[in-house]
């Protein structure tokens, strides 16, 4: 299948600046939050098969972003994001420059001044990227490293991330009935804990059984997944007792995630409408940290995502009818 999303590529020589506009299949609320937060981040941010690794990020005027692009063999290679501008669900602004791994920027590299705007229409999101080089010298130093085919490759992972993350969600709702399920997230043992919980429970996997993120199409629009997780468990449901679910996926650590004792599980609420799904979301949440605020997905769903005051992870996720 081709990949019909809207990706322009300009350079202007004349005011050394690169523009990018790009067009994702999401809500703007999941893209800005794919830009914006660091554990996303570092799950698209590089292209394949180098890896993002934020060491810290403060999204905040005057915070920064500190991160690497790590290769395969572990070479390391160090830049910093400072905000200087932030409107939500907007704009943002940001200084880039490489440094050293003590954060000591190299002024013997390019530096830039980014700015990215979101916009969006029908369910789609377009971000407009401006990117502005101090010299025609420093623009074409960045362009001869690739930088095209680089931020092209890493932008596609976006698309690979929201695909992975959110259509299997469709394919496995077949109703508007309400139900409480568990999301369990493991690092690479999924599959060898659902099929203990299957023997305990003497159930069957419902919708497509296992999935694997080598699943995922392989397409212009959806890189090949690398050859290390494709045997990973992207999802699956299996019912337990008293018509509670649990669903599970591999959260692998080539992709960016790292898992702790308490973030690995969410209480995932599937109400039959789409004000109590609002209402559930506004009163548990009330006091708690929200991720992802309650938005349509492209996939077809009302969904959102918190910590309560208390610290218990949730997911609000009501499925429109077709």
């Amino acid at each position: 299948m081709k990949n019909t999303l809207l990706f322009d590529f300009t350079v202007d020589k004349s005011t050394n600046t690169v523009f990018v506009k790009r067009e994702f299949n999401a809500e703007l609320a999941l893209v800005w939050d794919a830009f914006t937060i660091p554990e996303i981040l570092d799950q698209w941010w590089a292209p394949q098969p180098w890896k993002s690794k934020t060491k810290y990020m403060n999204f905040a005027v005057g915070g920064r972003r500190f991160y690497a692009m790590v290769s395969p063999e572990g070479e390391e290679h160090w830049s910093v994001q400072e905000f200087t501008a932030i409107n939500p669900k907007t704009n943002f602004e940001f200084y880039d420059a490489f440094t050293d791994k003590e954060e000591n920027i190299n002024s013997e590299w390019p530096s830039s001044d980014w700015d990215l705007n979101f916009s969006k229409q029908d369910g789609m999101t377009t971000v407009h990227i401006s990117i502005k080089h101090k010299s025609l010298a420093d623009l074409e130093k960045i362009i001869q490293m690739g930088f095209k085919d680089g931020f092209t490759m890493a932008l596609e992972n976006l698309d690979q991330y929201i695909e992975a993350q959110f259509k299997l969600r469709k394919q496995n709702r077949t109703s508007n009935k309400a139900r409480v399920s568990s999301y369990l997230n493991f690092d690479g043992k999924t599959e060898e804990a659902f099929l203990f919980y299957k023997e305990v429970f003497k159930t069957e996997f419902i919708g497509k059984g296992i999935e694997r993120f080598g699943d995922i199409p392989s397409d212009a629009g959806h890189p090949p997944v690398a050859d290390g997780i494709k045997k990973m468990v992207l999802h699956v449901e299996l019912p337990i007792i008293g018509g509670h679910i649990l669903m599970g996926t591999d959260a692998p650590k080539e992709m960016g995630f790292t898992l702790t004792k308490g973030s690995n599980m969410h209480i995932c609420l599937e109400p039959e409408t789409r004000n109590e799904a609002d209402r559930l979301f506004n009163e548990l949440s009330a006091g708690g940290n929200i991720t992802m605020p309650m938005a349509d997905m492209f996939f077809g769903a009302y969904f959102g995502e918190f910590t309560d005051r208390f610290g218990i992870n949730w997911m609000i996720n009501y499925q429109n009818k077709d």
